[in-house]
């Protein structure tokens, strides 16, 4: 129920965001932006996953090809108590992973290359784990939605912002008032996608954690793999889009500093690798690395 409100208020912000925007650069046609509204909602709501996973050129990968990772996610799922989602790889050197779809019978999985690499299996599991949490909590559908909104929010105001700059066929006043109108909405754009991602609590990847490692009854392996993923984020440039990174395990961009941080829809992985190891030592079923607590202090 408490998604369902989320996702309703999202497709809300969308709709009056849209319908603002239209108002500010092209007052005689807001019914045109009506027309928009209503179809960004209805693609975002069903079409969101497919939006997603084309923003970022991933491809769906078959048993044959890595059947160590459908059999990993096939055991998990079984754990998680759902459906197997599809898998999807990216063609990116950064190691990553997110989840999309509206409902666990649409779930999907995708992961990076790099990630494939980068992580031993142990770790690779603790991260599917997570990504199926997300699926087996419902907040995809939200954190699909937010992405895909937060995406069209830009395209359009940048369609919008360089039709006005540079329609010419208006007169010189109204010419000027329409090209500053149109620089507005290309400066005030990217805000707004940003605070509609916000509508993401990032209590969602805690519980994402929290519900991930009692599915592969391991913390600290996903522990181990944010702590390494985190590192790989500063150091491996990616190419991803800024309004789909809230779905990512950690944040492609790097870790944030400061006031930054108040923007983020990504919690402090720090705090989340503490809360992990804290679950290790209260009894949940890991395998000891030692190794851990000296990765942690060398992050």
């Amino acid at each position: 129920m408490k998604n369902q409100i989320k996702t309703i208020i999202l497709l809300g912000s969308l709709s009056a965001l849209t319908l603002a925007v239209g108002a500010f650069v092209a007052p005689g046609y807001v019914y045109l932006f009506g027309v928009l509204a209503l179809a960004m909602n209805l693609g975002a709501y069903f079409f969101s996953d497919r939006i997603v996973l084309r923003m970022h050129h991933a491809r769906e990968i078959g048993q044959s090809e890595a059947p160590d990772l459908h059999a990993m996610v096939a055991e998990l799922s079984q754990q998680a108590g759902i459906p197997k989602p599809r898998l999807y790889v990216i063609a990116e050197e950064q190691p990553n992973a997110f989840a999309t779809g509206r409902n666990p019978e649409h779930g999907v999985i995708a992961v990076t290359e790099g990630i494939v690499r980068i992580l031993d299996r142990r770790e690779l599991r603790g991260v599917l784990a997570h990504e199926l949490a997300h699926i087996k909590n419902r907040d995809i559908l939200v954190s699909s939605i937010a992405a895909a909104a937060a995406a069209l929010i830009s395209y359009v105001a940048q369609a919008l912002s360089f039709g006005s700059l540079f329609g010419g066929s208006q007169d010189g006043e109204e010419n000027e008032s329409s090209a500053a109108g149109g620089l507005v909405v290309a400066l005030v754009a990217p805000l707004a996608a940003t605070l509609i991602q916000l509508g993401i609590s990032r209590s969602r990847e805690y519980l994402a954690d929290e519900t991930g490692a009692s599915i592969s009854g391991d913390p600290e392996a996903l522990a181990r793999a944010l702590v390494k993923l985190e590192q790989a984020s500063a150091l491996v440039p990616v190419e991803a889009v800024p309004a789909t990174a809230s779905l990512f395990i950690v944040n492609p961009f790097g870790s944030l500093q400061a006031v930054s941080r108040w923007f983020s829809t990504h919690p402090q992985t720090q705090d989340r690798v503490e809360r992990l190891l804290a679950m290790a030592r209260s009894g949940h079923r890991v395998v000891r690395q030692p190794s851990l607590a000296r990765l942690v202090r060398e992050w």
